[in-house]
């Protein structure tokens, strides 16, 4: 009897045990947390988040790349909680429910506005308010912080003028500084600069005003190449200077009409090389001609004002026309009487006569001579010789023409100068006066382009090597002394075509 009853409470006491050792197998199955913190909208890893969760199991903070893990979580049910200063709390909700289930999240942060401060209002630096004589390029600076020093400030930037109604605005500037170019001459600014954080609303500056310089009356103007355009540029005996054309249109040959209050210009437009006129400070271009230009090179054409700035005239292959500066009343007044081509022309200041330079296709076989308005023709210049000429303008009385002519005779398919020279033809007695010679041309040179200054006391002109590919540079001589010792100025570098009004 004694075993039974121990061997009963054995039975019992195992069967107590083995109970409590499953009700503890049950309690220990847990399962594995692992996730992410990023900042909403540009996912950028959030690093130091204090990850925890209630029921309370563990504590961990999110590394360098955001990630997290918590190990050893019992099954059942927890709200996961993500904490970091400056940001709104986050919650979400995860449920273990078999032994080692790998359970995954991802927070995503937003900024706690509530926490953030608007920047600063811009302060404007430069230029000062109600500054005047600024350049046509000028650098606007400004000032504005974060109280917060970790929010990205963008710039917005509105500019308007007096002139007309444009307005520019330039967005998403970083940095705290902009260079408005290609302003007008005279006229008044008004600029202000807004900033955003991208969590409040855009903080305005106040308006600061500028003016830029008046129109410069500049009398030099001359052109440079630039990415394989031609550009013209207007600039004053102290060698200031601006771009009087765009680089995206190809221009050429200046002509100042003081009476026009304009500078007229060669231009290509749809193929073809026309005259366009615009104001000393390069606005209101206007396309003169509807028949272009046409020779033989368009860029060895040339044209001529006439004195009053009413008219201009200029050449289509072997025919001359006079043309009103508004486009209207074209007229033919002249053709070549054995078809060579007009390639330059000029206009005497009293408007009784025209110099003409004619040649064949290929720019040779050319003759200077003088015609009246009726087209008859009253002087012969040059005439018979082998290679290239060209440059003409008269003197302000009218006695004296100026023209170049390459001496070495040299011809070739390109055009191709080899000792250009510029000569003054005077008309009252048919003599003629080397200049460059004169004034001691630099051997392996070309003299070109060349132009009476106002008062007929200098020439204006282009020296370059005669290879054809150097530097073009503008020079001046003075031409009241005679004999050899004419001296040189050098006016402007990289510079050709010059105009001298």
């Amino acid at each position: 009897m004694k075993t039974i009853i121990k061997n009963t409470i054995l039975i019992i006491f195992s069967f107590l045990l083995l109970s409590c050792n499953e009700e503890l197998v049950e309690q220990t199955q847990t399962g594995v947390l692992k996730g992410k913190v990023v900042k909403r909208g540009s996912n950028e890893p959030l690093a130091n988040v204090k990850i925890f969760t209630n029921p309370t199991t563990k504590t961990v903070f999110s590394a360098s790349d955001g990630t997290f893990e918590i190990s050893d979580i019992p099954i059942g049910n927890y709200s996961v909680k993500a904490e970091l200063s400056g940001y709104l709390a986050n919650f979400t909700s995860v449920n273990f429910q078999t032994q080692n289930q790998l359970v995954t999240i991802v927070f995503e942060m937003e900024d706690d506005e509530s926490l953030n401060s608007s920047p600063t209002i811009p302060e404007l630096l430069s230029p000062i308010d109600n500054s005047e004589n600024q350049p046509l390029s000028v650098e606007l600076t400004w000032n504005s912080t974060d109280p917060d020093s970790l929010d990205v400030l963008k710039y917005r930037l509105i500019v308007k003028n007096n002139l007309n109604t444009d307005v520019l605005e330039v967005k998403d500037l970083l940095d705290k500084h902009y260079t408005l170019k290609d302003l007008k001459f005279g006229v008044s600014y008004f600029w202000q600069i807004a900033v955003s954080d991208d969590i409040h609303p855009e903080v305005l500056s106040a308006v600061s005003k500028f003016t830029t310089n008046t129109v410069p009356a500049n009398r030099f103007h001359y052109v440079r190449k630039q990415s394989g355009n031609l550009y013209i540029v207007s600039s004053n005996d102290t060698g200031d200077n601006f771009q009087f054309t765009a680089l995206a249109n190809n221009s050429w040959r200046p002509r100042k009409n003081n009476n026009a209050g304009l500078i007229a210009f060669l231009r290509t437009e749809g193929g073809g090389t026309h005259i366009f006129t615009a104001k000393p400070d390069g606005s209101d271009v206007f396309k003169v001609t509807s028949v272009p230009l046409g020779g033989f090179n368009s860029y060895e054409l040339d044209f001529a004002w006439k004195t009053n700035g009413k008219e201009l005239i200029y050449a289509n292959f072997d025919k001359l026309y006079r043309i009103n500066k508004d486009g209207s009343g074209q007229e033919l007044i002249y053709t070549t009487p054995d078809g060579s081509l007009i390639s330059e022309c000029d206009w005497s200041y009293d408007g009784s006569k025209i110099a003409l330079k004619t040649n064949d296709f290929n720019g040779y076989n050319s003759k200077i001579y003088i015609i009246d308005m009726l087209g008859n023709v009253i002087k012969t210049v040059l005439s018979g010789v082998a290679g290239g000429s060209g440059g003409l303008d008269f003197s302000i009385d009218g006695n004296y023409l100026v023209y170049t002519h390459d001496v070495s005779g040299y011809q070739d398919g390109n055009y191709r100068q080899l000792d250009s020279h510029i000569f003054i033809y005077n008309l009252m007695d048919n003599t003629v006066r080397d200049i460059s010679t004169e004034s001691e041309k630099p051997n392996g040179t070309n003299d070109l382009d060349p132009r009476f200054s106002p008062n007929n006391a200098q020439i204006i002109f282009t020296n370059t090597s005669n290879d054809g590919i150097s530097q073009r540079n503008v020079e001046m001589v003075d031409i009241n002394n005679s004999g050899t010792d004419l001296e040189r100025t050098s006016l402007f570098s990289n510079a050709e075509m010059p105009d001298y009004e």
